[in-house]
């Protein structure tokens, strides 16, 4: 187990090997945001025959219209709810310690292209497993806190993040910009967590049901988020995607409102569990 976990560090624990071996790249433009990070895409034809095996998850239809509705207004309804907290969060950074107040990072969302896929049985030579985006939150880290470990994976008592940024990271506080990205639609308040393309690209070969996960919209919050702690090694990501595919497959509206009323109690009071 010890060999497995020393193949992988967090955003935040060892360092996961990017597939292409090359640097991030910085985002165009003018802001000096982080950069998009474009790893070696899977090759579906060097995947195995073993992963044609796999059942497929199917997402629970639901109308996009009134789900779409009720992520935006729940969204905005809390960003004007909760504004005062973020000019309080963004003066104590600001105060804290040097750097952007937003930290901007590529995380791989929505694959739009699967029920396409499934119907013509195509096989995609080029595929970082969905739609790229930039997610958006509190910084917590020091500036240079990737420098020299590259894109790596989420831990606790990371040694990089700052002290107000274990605060934050506590009670998920550098979370709350990722409200813009519900309201832009990249995102929904619940979902499968979003993960960057590098670890993306390798958990997809480790694990046959990982793809499964990009079928829906990535969420601020979700099944796994309230039912397990944080990864400490492959097996904790599999039962992360084992509660990422039940949501899948039981997604709809009242739900998604039971796991954010859920959200809480498993943030503030650390309670997870059925």
């Amino acid at each position: 187990m010890e060999s497995t976990v020393s193949q992988y560090a967090g955003d935040y624990p060892p360092r996961i090997p990017t597939p292409t071996g090359r640097r991030q790249r910085r985002l165009e433009g003018s802001d000096g945001a982080r950069g998009i990070e474009r790893p070696r895409s899977v090759d579906a034809a060097a995947l195995g025959t073993d992963r044609m095996n796999v059942p497929e998850v199917f997402p629970r239809e639901r109308s996009e219209v009134a789900n779409r509705a009720l992520n935006v207004s729940l969204s905005v309804a809390s960003l004007m709810l909760l504004s005062p907290v973020f000019v309080l969060i963004a003066i104590a950074i600001r105060m804290s310690s040097r750097g952007p107040i937003i930290y901007a990072q590529t995380r791989v969302g929505l694959d739009r292209r699967w029920r396409e896929t499934l119907a013509l049985r195509e096989r995609r030579h080029e595929d970082l497993g969905g739609q790229v985006f930039t997610i958006f939150k509190f910084r917590t880290m020091r500036v240079d806190a990737e420098r020299l470990s590259g894109a790596v994976w989420a831990q606790e008592n990371d040694p990089r993040v700052t002290s107000l940024g274990r605060m934050l990271r506590k009670f998920r506080l550098d979370e709350l910009p990722q409200l813009w990205n519900i309201v832009r639609g990249d995102m929904n308040l619940v979902g499968p967590r979003p993960e960057r393309p590098s670890i993306v690209a390798r958990l997809r070969e480790d694990i046959d049901e990982y793809r499964f996960r990009h079928r829906v919209k990535p969420g601020l919050t979700g099944l796994a988020q309230i039912n397990q702690h944080y990864d400490s090694c492959l097996d904790d990501v599999r039962a992360k995607v084992r509660w990422d595919l039940a949501y899948i497959e039981r997604q709809d509206a009242w739900f998604d409102i039971r796991i954010m009323l859920r959200t809480i109690p498993a943030v503030l009071l650390k309670f997870r569990g059925q």
